[in-house]
């Protein structure tokens, strides 16, 4: 692993040597170190073994092991946030790495500066929402913070009395059962307001997620509890 400076410490996972020394370069002269993996099985076991890891940089088609095999293994010992470098560029592609822990999906070639980009956004965002345990605004304690009171639309946040409606109060008890899990908007909308999902169906979620965050949220415009999931919907843990 590289020791100098580092903004981030990065698991390169690809069967290509050449394509390892080029991230390895990329991203030493980023002040990232790297920790390679030639296969998916390797990678597996790095991510067990390197908990300090802040990014997973994953490709997909590897012998024996998949990556997005390997994505799913991983999430069983990890949450850094995996982003898939991959030819593969189908719906069909994009769609198995999301729904098997994947965060972000870049198609080869792919430009420097955006990849770049990409691992500065998910490293700042994993640290501050979900892997360093002396992070303050960790996700997990952020909704133990919340005792719910149904009955009286209330919820006490560090004992403090806050009112809900009741549309609000059914879309948080709603994200607070499926902890853990990414909720699109059409299921939240399906199963908060009870009716047919359609495209301006859209805004009304957003404005109570808004609502919300008002609320609940000491800096609603940094959420450290209703996070929201970029291109695949909002979350708590």
């Amino acid at each position: 692993m590289n020791d100098q400076l580092n903004n981030g410490t990065v698991l390169v996972v690809d069967d290509e040597p050449e394509i390892r020394q080029l991230l390895r370069i990329l991203l030493k002269n980023k002040g990232y170190a790297t920790i390679e993996a030639g296969n998916g099985r390797e990678a597996i076991q790095l991510a067990g073994e390197h908990p300090e890891t802040d990014l997973i940089l994953m490709d997909i088609m590897m012998p024996g092991c998949s990556g997005i095999e390997a994505c799913r293994q991983i999430r069983k010992v990890s949450r850094a946030p995996i982003l898939f470098l991959t030819a593969r560029n189908t719906e069909a592609d994009r769609q198995a790495a999301y729904d098997n822990g994947g965060d972000d999906y870049l198609p080869k070639p792919f430009s420097q500066a955006e990849l770049i980009m990409k691992v500065s956004s998910l490293i700042r965002r994993y640290r501050v929402y979900g892997g360093v345990p002396n992070a303050e605004l960790r996700r997990a304690r952020a909704a133990d913070l919340l005792l719910l009171d149904e009955v009286g639309c209330r919820v006490r946040k560090n004992g403090q009395e806050i009112r809900l409606t009741d549309k609000e109060m059914e879309l948080l008890r709603f994200l607070m059962n499926n902890r853990g899990r990414i909720l699109d908007v059409r299921t939240l909308y399906e199963a908060v307001w009870q009716n047919r999902y359609m495209p301006s169906s859209d805004n009304n979620v957003m404005v109570y997620i808004q609502r919300l965050r008002k609320k609940l949220e000491d800096d609603p415009a940094n959420p450290a509890l209703i996070r929201t999931v970029y291109g695949r919907g909002y979350q708590i843990d």
